[in-house]
């Protein structure tokens, strides 16, 4: 009967006070993977930092474009675009992980300075789906944003 019990409880309550503090650890982790994907765009420029944080199958949905696939896609898709003139950088401002751990997004408010940062050419939101690779690091495998933000309410 306590086996029936607990199976039941397993069914009904998946996921435990332990699994509840795991994949907050991960949510964490995906936060602070995102802070270090936005430092790296600012020390080293967007493009290295896209290459160093994407997936083999990653996909860019960029305005005006049909979805950038692959990272030699995207990887031939940045060489044509320079980042020597601006600076991208974000903020996340929340993320969530899959109970499986494996798979999560994060999204928030990202912005583009002039080089040495001056002057602000446009800001917007973005979100990101991560999924850990075969090491079991967080690697983009979606990006997207969203251009403009409205006034602050």
């Amino acid at each position: 009967m306590k086996l029936l019990a607990a199976v039941l409880l397993s069914i009904i309550f998946p996921c435990g006070a332990f699994c509840q503090e795991t994949l907050q650890k991960e949510r964490d982790l995906l936060i602070r993977t995102d802070l270090e994907f936005s430092r790296l765009s600012e020390e080293k420029g967007s493009n290295e930092a896209f290459l160093t944080f994407a997936s083999d199958s990653a996909v860019l949905l960029r305005k005006n474009s049909s979805p950038v696939e692959g990272r030699i896609a995207i990887s031939q898709m940045l060489r044509e675009h320079p980042d020597t003139s601006f600076t991208l950088s974000w903020k996340p401002m929340f993320s969530e992980v899959a109970l499986s751990g494996e798979l999560g997004y994060t999204y928030g408010i990202y912005e583009v300075r002039s080089r040495g940062g001056i002057k602000t050419i446009g800001e917007g939101t973005y979100v990101t789906i991560w999924k850990k690779d075969r090491q079991g690091n967080w690697k983009f495998v979606l990006d997207a944003g969203n251009e403009g933000l409205g006034p602050k309410k």
